[in-house]
């Protein structure tokens, strides 16, 4: 499935490696299609890539997925995340993503989305406060889910 964010970031995988002088690998071309094929946005990790990939016929060791995803940041693709005290770091794709920042469940890690307007008066605030140009910023939200049909909700954190 070709979309135009997928073209954009094929777009600038291309001029990232023409810039570092790194070879343009098939590997990387189809993990940069897995990550933006995906109609909704979402978060993954490295584990969970490899399997979608290996559940696709495409073979990949898991220190060509951590080094391509790196390689990603780098280049401005993908931001990571490492949520609280979770194991694993946590991606998401840029291009298309709109600012926004996250609430994480402490029971069962996941991870859930917001987009507040007022975050943009909080940076210019802050950025004026500390005579500093705020370039980007993360807020993360930790807590328990308290909806009583939600499917991840820990019976023992019955409030």
């Amino acid at each position: 499935m070709h979309n135009s964010h997928l073209q954009a970031a094929t777009l600038r995988l291309d001029r990232f490696l023409e810039l570092k002088g790194y070879r343009r690998t098939q590997e990387r071309y189809t993990i940069l299609e897995e990550i933006y094929s995906h109609q909704g946005h979402h978060h993954f990790d490295a584990h969970q890539l490899r399997e979608i990939l290996l559940s696709k016929g495409f073979h990949l060791s898991m220190a060509t997925v951590y080094n391509t995803l790196e390689l990603f940041v780098e280049a401005g693709l993908i931001k990571k995340h490492q949520f609280g005290n979770a194991p694993a770091s946590h991606y998401e794709r840029t291009l298309g993503s709109r600012q926004h920042d996250h609430v994480v469940c402490l029971d069962c890690h996941l991870v859930k989305e917001f987009c507040d307007p007022r975050m943009a008066t909080i940076e210019t605030t802050v950025g004026e406060w500390f005579q500093t140009r705020v370039l980007q910023h993360s807020l993360v939200f930790y807590g328990r889910c308290t909806d009583e049909l939600c499917c991840h909700r820990n019976e023992k954190n019955v409030n």
